[in-house]
């Protein structure tokens, strides 16, 4: 099973990333190796995981969120972060 994430880097910015094991990939962000975009940019918070299916569909959808504004993948941070009686309509 396939797993999209997002990290956020100790400036602020958001990295997208896919994985079969989010925390392996996160202990190895987070120690400098992996992807060069996030070598020397910690401390590193894990914001968001979630499991995509194959690497097929994780690749799909990496790409349609990194395509996303910022305003928007915080947006998505934000709906996951709050209960779900806070998201239904007035």
């Amino acid at each position: 099973m396939w797993s999209l994430y997002l990290v956020r880097t100790a400036c602020d910015r958001l990295y997208t990333g896919i994985t079969t094991d989010v925390e392996r990939r996160f202990r190895q962000h987070s120690k400098g190796r992996g992807a060069k975009a996030l070598r020397g940019k910690g401390p590193l918070t894990l914001e968001f995981h979630t499991p995509i299916g194959d690497r097929a569909q994780a690749s799909r959808v990496e790409y349609r969120v990194k395509q996303l504004t910022r305003a928007q993948k915080e947006a998505v941070l934000i709906r996951q972060a709050l209960p779900e009686h806070c998201l239904e309509p007035l």
